[in-house]
Formats: structure tokens, sequence, C-alpha cells
């Protein structure tokens, strides 16, 4: 937990993520990634010079026929371990969305209603700042998906204000690699809840993941220089705060979890 925490720590300077009073949101979906993220700004609070507040949330998606819901009881159970207040949303995405208008392509109106959902119930709770669990992979993925299928270099930004809800979303997570974030969560058994989506490994990500994967092996590095360009190009608000501009990190993708 220990190269976690530390690699947290950089990219929240590296991208000045957290200000002073700051209430942050952690969006849990009961995976690997938002469970390890919010167990590294728990943590991270305890000594961080900088004050804030971490909260957890959760979007229940609700039913699809022939798919169950989740229990997400472990989640709740975590929380109150970590000394986290837990928040549970309700809601009929997955009915709305496979039953009622039974989308081919559903990840994008998924996105949708599930960045409204969250969105509004933080704006009730007083919450300015939403953490993601995107990792290092998950931003290389992006470039390649973009490049790949919409013909431009895009990605989605470490930290980005949305002037209609007043809220904005960090990354702490993104100098973790998936690799190292799989073992830590392992090795800590963290209560990870299986996803039924039932467009779950079946997607153009997944695609994408898989093709990185057969490169990468070819081209040894070629994740860690697309990463690096992202930054050096900049891409728009890729470039780490000028006066804190350093080396990035050597692996992170190895199994360096304490």
């Amino acid at each position: 937990m220990n190269r976690i925490l530390s690699l947290v720590r950089r990219c929240v300077e590296d991208y000045e993520m957290i200000s002073p009073g700051d209430r942050i949101a952690v969006g849990v979906s009961g995976g690997k990634d938002s469970l390890l993220l919010l167990a590294a700004l728990a943590k991270l609070r305890e000594f961080y010079p900088v004050p804030y507040e971490v909260e957890a949330v959760t979007l229940d998606m609700g039913h699809a026929d022939g798919y169950p819901g989740m229990d997400f009881g472990p989640i709740a159970a975590f929380c109150k371990e970590l000394e986290v207040p837990y928040t549970m949303l309700q809601s009929e995405i997955h009915h709305i969305i496979f039953d009622l208008r039974r989308e081919k392509n559903p990840c994008s109106m998924c996105a949708k209603m599930r960045r409204g959902a969250l969105h509004n119930a933080l704006k009730e709770r007083g919450l300015n700042k939403i953490a993601l669990g995107h990792h290092y992979d998950d931003a290389v993925e992006t470039f390649f998906m973009s490049l790949i299928f919409e013909g431009r270099l895009s990605c989605f930004q470490p930290v980005t204000w949305l002037d209609r809800t007043q809220i904005t979303q960090i990354r702490p997570l993104l100098y973790c690699g998936e690799n190292l974030i799989r073992h830590t969560v392992e090795r800590l058994q963290l209560p990870v809840v299986q996803n039924p989506c039932p467009a779950n490994g079946n997607t153009k990500r997944q695609e994408i993941k898989e093709l990185i994967y057969e490169l990468n092996g070819r081209y040894p590095g070629l994740k860690a220089r697309a990463f690096g360009a992202m930054q050096r190009l900049p891409l728009p608000a890729w470039g780490p705060v000028e006066h804190r501009r350093r080396p990035l990190p050597e692996d992170p993708e190895g199994d360096l979890a304490d």
C-alpha cells in the first residue's frame, strides 16, 4: 500500500487535485479501482498537509432481465472500517438501458446517466469534488481509442472543472498501473463486488486493451511512451504544474505493492 500512497500523493501534487477544506466523494462502483482509491484517499488524509474530507458514494444500477443486482453490504462495512461516510443511491439505469431501450452500444448512455445521478447527489450533500478510479492503463487506452475510432488525439483530463454542476473531477490513480492495483487489492483483500453488467468485457475498450497488450509485448515500453507523450504534448490539462514537473514514475505497472 505504501507504493500506491506514494504514487497517489505524487499525482495529487503534480496536478494540484486537493485544496484545503475540500469535501471529496469517491465514486465506489465495487470494482478494484474505486475501492483502492477510497482506501488510499482515506489513508492519505491522515498525514497529507492539506486538510480534506472523504465520503463514499455508490450508485446502484438496479436490475435488468436475466441479470441480478449487486450486494454492496461488504462495501458498507469497509467504509465503516475506514471511518468514511457511505451513501447508496438507487437507480433503474440497467433496466432503462437494457430492458426498455435495448441499447446495442450501451456504455456511452450508461456513463451519462451515471454522471448525472452522481453529480446531483453530490450537490445535495455539499461535496465539491468527485474522485474517479481511472488509472494509468485507462488513460493510455482512452488515448488509443480516440486515435483509432475518432481520428483525434484526446483523453480525459486529470482534473476537470464541470461548469454546469460546479463540481471538479479528479483522478488520483493516474500514476498507478492496473497490475499494481490488482495485486495490491488482492494482498489487502479488499471487498470487490463483481459487476453483472451485460456489456462487461464486451466493449471497444476491451478490444483496445488487448491490442495494446499485444503491441507492448512487441515494442516494450510503448505504454510508458504514450503516457509520457500525453504529458509532453501536452494534451489539454495534461501538463503537470510547471514548478512541480518531475520525471514520470519508472514502473507504474510493476508489482511493487508493499
